[in-house]
């Protein structure tokens, strides 16, 4: 039967999701242990762990509309919420708000995950732009004229030829 299926690939969506929270949380160690590697490695499985939770989904939702239009035609809605009230066996029905519930924590921590990992990529690059302003000096820290005109009183060059 389709829910069966269903209920696989949405236990297989929640099984990728932790998967990718795991990852998620290895690339937060590397941005805090400055492991660029690391992070180059992490970003590639994070990848390939997309990839195959979009062709999941794909699937998930053909399966669901299938069902859907079998079970209660005159749903237009295709939700999980959706499929759980019109699902009649109480088995069926426990079992696919487990899953649901696996996949809606999985799917709210890894949120909140990579939002850390934004927070502390952007704290990275404010203190290399930082770092690199340091070192860079700017034409008026170099020359000891007006600070307000950004010239000299004699009109100078920067280069002193009489010296």
């Amino acid at each position: 039967m389709a829910l069966q299926e269903i209920t696989a690939l949405m236990s297989k969506l929640a099984t990728l999701h932790e998967s990718l929270l795991e990852l998620s949380k290895q690339k937060t160690e590397f941005l805090k242990d400055g492991d660029t590697d690391g992070i180059q490695k992490t970003l590639v499985n994070e990848k390939k762990h997309i990839q195959a939770i979009q062709q999941l989904e794909e699937k998930r939702a053909t399966l669901t509309e299938q069902w859907f239009k079998q079970v209660a035609p005159a749903v237009s809605d295709y939700t999980i919420t959706a499929m759980i009230d019109h699902v009649e066996n109480a088995a069926d029905k426990e079992k696919l708000n487990g899953i649901y519930e696996r996949l809606i924590m999985a799917i709210a921590s890894l949120k909140q995950q990579e939002q850390l990992n934004a927070d502390l990529t952007k704290q990275s690059l404010q203190f290399v732009e930082l770092t690199m302003e340091l070192l860079e000096p700017t034409i008026k820290n170099m020359n000891y004229g007006d600070q307000h005109t950004g010239k000299s009183s004699h009109s100078r060059s920067i280069f002193d030829s009489k010296a």
